[in-house]
């Protein structure tokens, strides 16, 4: 995929595949094949998104689905590559997983209900009426959502259907479509796994599962051989490794690559195998080994690798000082190729900036650890990064803290316009996130989800103590749950921020939970609980929702004013309702019409923001320049610009 300067869209592209070197951007582009443009197809559309772009196995056929309003809810098509006429049925209400089997006309897709859950699998083939597919799978549990995926070998499809905390895996033969699929790994009740199919040089096939039964807290590796007609029989190839969160497989034909997570930090792990390692199993992590990086905190994560046996394994890396890179390393040599680094336009010197790791301490003693970047400049004399600065600085505040999402540290562009003009940017890494494992998450959801907050806070006022910043010159961001988080945080400990920019804010939680009705609600429960039929959900959601615990007064009987806040939305957003920031601006302006509160609400996208890259970076501009405006930061830059 590449971008042409003044078009908002990706366009995606392919070439012939020549050996293991990919072409730079030097070669010649006439044998180029452009399968999508997607600014041709978003014209007269204010809002355009793509949510399946998949070719078929023979190169053929292209399967797409877009949306065109904002609200998830895409519009699946197919267009043939090899010059013939498309065929023109279009499937509505489609989601995001999508699977071809090995036939190239025959392709897997899920469709969502009233409740944006994508619930149903459907069978479809290339150039046939759609009011003949067949309905393959549908769960009726709410708290359940189906996806489907082809294994890299090519052998099976794998439907996975999961709420958050359980489980259940099946499959189907890619070269036998039609037959039902067969049960891998039925539901068990706070079991989790994901899986991989796996056929290795010798051409034996196996299943890899990484799990977190038997109480493997940070999920461990099991291996079973797959014999068709047959139960799998999984023995443990990788143990459970407590503080080593395990978050992924990919199976390859002579290696695993591993994705963990460890001391806050990602890390991609190479396992040489064999056919008697697997059957056998044994210490398959002493010949490992892990892809490094010479910036930290840094973010490492495996690139897509389509191939099964490949000689290179292409991976991605980055830092909040480090542009982003796709390299190459030699599985034989284990040398690493830098393939292509993010530009930024105008140039951009790496040195000028320092990034470290920092901790702070909750008010229950937990080590809360903080990624931190500013420009080099503001060190005091003779300080290492990390160490004192030369003055308190504006500083810039980011969390979200749910799901187990990790807030990884990563380069950004535009993240250059606060640092060039002196503001440090932090990463607050609460609990309630994945960034120290599954106890990490565990600490921050449900019953526990107050710990979010008061981590948040603790980081604030660790960020003070310091003298990194000072009250009058800190601001707060966060989005959806993040947004919850800073609806939270404005109401227990507004007096340390300047401003708070809560985007498309969970912020009427409580309402929300409420209302099963609601998109997404009831498989939120696992996540925030079921307020409707468990007292203890129900106050512990009422005492931290943002809408609810607006208050006039402070704790000791002041009038209680709030930082400037900027809340946002989108008019077709179905994860968090435009009324939601509609409501909590009305009730601050109410309760105090002192309280400096600012509502945008975008008319024609949804959860994500614009959809154009033009348009998003036109809304980053205004949200910067608001957040510099109450930093009490100059537009113009005191040093020159790197881009």
């Amino acid at each position: 995929a590449r971008t042409v300067e003044g078009q908002s869209y990706p366009i995606h592209c392919r070439r012939p595949a020549l050996g293991d070197t990919p072409p730079s951007d030097d070669d010649d582009a006439g044998d180029e094949q452009v399968l999508y443009d997607e600014n041709l197809e978003a014209q007269g559309h204010e809002f355009f998104s793509v949510g399946v772009l998949s070719v078929s196995p023979d190169h053929t056929t292209l399967a797409v689905a877009t949306d065109t309003v904002g609200n998830e809810r895409y519009s699946l098509s197919f267009q043939r590559l090899d010059g013939t006429a498309s065929t023109s049925e279009s499937i509505d209400n489609v989601s995001y997983g999508f699977a071809w089997a090995s036939d190239s006309v025959t392709c897997f897709f899920t469709r969502v209900d009233d409740a944006w859950r994508p619930h149903q699998l459907w069978r479809h083939r290339v150039g046939d009426d759609p009011i003949n597919d067949a309905l393959v799978v549908e769960e009726p549990d709410a708290r359940f959502n189906i996806g489907v995926g082809r294994s890299r070998d090519g052998a099976v499809l794998v439907v996975s259907i999961s709420s958050s905390t359980t489980t259940e895996t099946s499959f189907i033969d890619a070269n036998q479509p039609d037959q039902e699929p067969q049960m891998l790994c039925p539901r068990t009740s706070g079991v989790e796994h994901g899986i991989e199919h796996l056929t290795t040089r010798d051409g034996a096939q196996w299943w890899l599962k990484v799990t977190n039964e038997d109480d493997a807290l940070d999920f461990r590796l099991d291996v079973s051989p797959h014999v068709p007609g047959s139960q799998p029989t999984f023995a443990t190839l990788v143990p459970h490794r407590p503080g080593v969160r395990l978050e992924g497989v990919d199976g390859f034909r002579s290696f695993l690559v591993l994705s963990e997570r460890f001391e806050a930090s990602t890390h991609v792990r190479v396992v040489p195998i064999d056919h008697e390692m697997l059957a056998l199993g044994g210490d398959v992590l002493e010949a490992s080994w892990l892809i490094g990086s010479e910036s930290q905190p840094a973010t490492t994560w495996l690139g897509s690798n389509p191939e099964p046996d490949p000689s290179t394994l292409r991976f991605g890396q980055t830092s909040l000082v480090m542009p982003s890179i796709v390299a190459q390393v030699d599985l034989a040599d284990r040398t690493i190729t830098v393939l292509k680094r993010q530009v930024v336009p105008g140039g951009y010197d790496e040195s000028r900036f320092v990034t470290y790791r920092d901790w702070a301490i909750a008010a229950d003693g937990t080590r809360v650890p903080i990624s931190v970047v500013h420009r080099a400049s503001l060190l005091a004399p003779g300080a290492a990064p990390g160490g004192e600065l030369q003055e308190p600085a504006p500083c810039l505040l980011y969390g979200y803290g749910a799901y187990e999402i990790s807030i990884d540290p990563s380069f950004s562009p535009t993240r250059l316009i606060l640092l060039e003009r002196g503001v440090v940017f932090a990463i607050a890494h609460v609990r309630g996130g994945g960034e120290l494992g599954r106890r990490w998450y565990d600490e921050g959801h449900l019953e526990a989800k107050p710990n979010s907050f008061d981590d948040f806070v603790a980081v604030a006022d660790h960020l003070i103590e310091r003298g990194v910043t000072t009250r009058d010159r800190l601001a707060a961001r966060g989005g959806s749950a993040g947004g919850l988080l800073m609806g939270a945080v404005a109401n227990r400990a507004g007096d340390r921020f300047a401003a708070l920019l809560a985007e498309v804010p969970f912020v009427d939680a409580l309402s929300t939970m409420l209302d099963p009705s609601l998109p997404l609600t009831v498989g939120e429960y696992e996540e925030w609980g079921n307020p409707t039929d468990d007292p203890v959900a129900y106050e512990t959601i009422k005492s931290y929702a943002p809408y609810e615990n607006v208050s006039s007064t402070n704790p000791d009987g002041t009038d209680r004013v709030y930082p400037a806040m900027l809340l946002t939305g989108g008019l077709n957003d179905t994860r968090v309702g435009f009324w939601e920031p509609a409501k909590f601006a009305a009730k601050l302006r109410s309760t105090n019409p002192r309280n400096q509160v600012l509502l945008k609400t975008e008319m024609g996208v949804g959860h994500g923001g614009p959809s154009g890259r033009y348009d998003a970076w036109r809304e980053e501009a205004f949200v910067v320049s608001w957040l510099l405006m109450h930093l009490g930061v100059s537009v113009k830059s005191n040093e020159p610009p790197t881009g």
